[in-house]
C-alpha cells in the first residue's frame, strides 16, 4: 500500500506491538493507542517520527472522542484503524459474576464499538478507508470455560459485519481477524510444548492484518478470518 497513516488500539500488547511494526515495516505512520502512554512509548523511541504514542480508556465513548478530536487536531487523515485492544478471562456462567461480564465485554466489545464508531464517522466523510476488528476463534467455535469473553469478541464479529453492510456504499472496508492460540510469553507458560508448537507468532498474524488495511485487499468486506495456523 501506498504511504497512509493508521490507528492501532492495544498497541502496548504483544499483538498490538506486532502490528505497529509491521505496518512501520511496509513505511506507514502510526498513531499506537494504549492504556498509559508508558505501554506506547517504547515504539515511539523505537521508531521516531514514525510513531506517536496516545493514551485512552477506549472503554468510555467521552474519552474516545477526546482521543479522535486529538487526532484531527493534526489535520492527517486516518487511513486505517486496527483495533487490537481487549483481554481474556476464564468462567462458566453459573460461576461468572455480573462484574466479570461487564469487564469483559467493556474490555473487548466496548473499545471496538467506540473506536469504530469515531473511525467510521472520520472515513464516510473523507470517503474510504479500512477498519479490522480483532475477535477471537471462540467466537465462532467452543468457548467453553470463558463464556463472557467468547460473547464479547462474537459480538465484535458481529459488529464488523453490520458495520461493513452499513458502510458499503462509502469505500469504508471492515473486517475481523479471528486469532486461535498465540504465541506469547504467557501461553508458554500455560500450555504445554506440543500444544504450543501449533500456536501462530504474533508477527504472523500482524501480516495478515496488516493485508487487510491494504489497497490490495479492497474487495473484502464484512469477513471473519480465521488465523488458527494448525491449532
Amino acid at each position: 500500500m501506498s504511504r497512509v497513516h493508521g490507528v492501532v488500539t492495544g498497541a502496548g500488547g504483544i499483538l498490538g506491538r506486532a502490528v505497529v511494526v509491521e505496518v512501520v515495516s511496509q513505511g506507514h505512520r502510526v498513531t499506537a493507542v494504549g492504556r498509559a502512554i508508558e505501554d506506547v512509548r517504547p515504539l515511539e523511541e523505537a521508531h521516531p517520527g514514525t510513531v506517536v504514542g496516545e493514551a485512552a480508556d477506549l472503554t468510555s465513548p467521552e474519552a474516545v472522542d477526546e482521543l479522535w478530536q486529538r487526532l484531527d487536531s493534526r489535520s492527517e487523515p486516518i487511513d486505517f484503524l486496527v483495533n487490537v485492544a481487549g483481554g481474556y478471562g476464564g468462567g462458566t456462567l453459573v460461576d461468572s459474576s455480573p462484574g466479570d461480564y461487564r469487564h469483559l465485554l467493556g474490555l473487548n466489545l466496548d473499545t471496538a464499538w467506540w473506536s469504530c464508531r469515531a473511525a467510521a464517522r472520520r472515513m464516510r466523510e473523507s470517503g474510504g478507508g479500512a477498519i479490522v476488528n480483532v475477535a477471537a476463534r471462540s467466537a465462532l467455535e467452543g468457548g467453553a470455560g470463558s463464556i463472557a469473553y467468547a460473547v464479547a469478541k462474537a459480538a465484535v464479529v458481529k459488529l464488523t459485519q453490520v458495520l461493513a453492510g452499513e458502510l458499503k456504499q462509502t469505500g469504508v472496508r471492515v473486517n475481523a481477524v479471528l486469532p486461535s492460540l498465540i504465541d506469547t510469553p504467557a501461553n508458554r507458560a500455560a500450555f504445554s510444548a506440543d500444544r504450543m508448537a501449533k500456536a501462530v507468532a504474533p508477527e504472523a498474524i500482524a501480516r495478515v492484518i496488516a493485508f487487510m488495511c491494504s489497497q490490495d485487499a479492497w474487495p473484502i468486506s464484512g469477513a471473519a478470518i480465521p488465523v488458527y495456523g494448525r491449532s
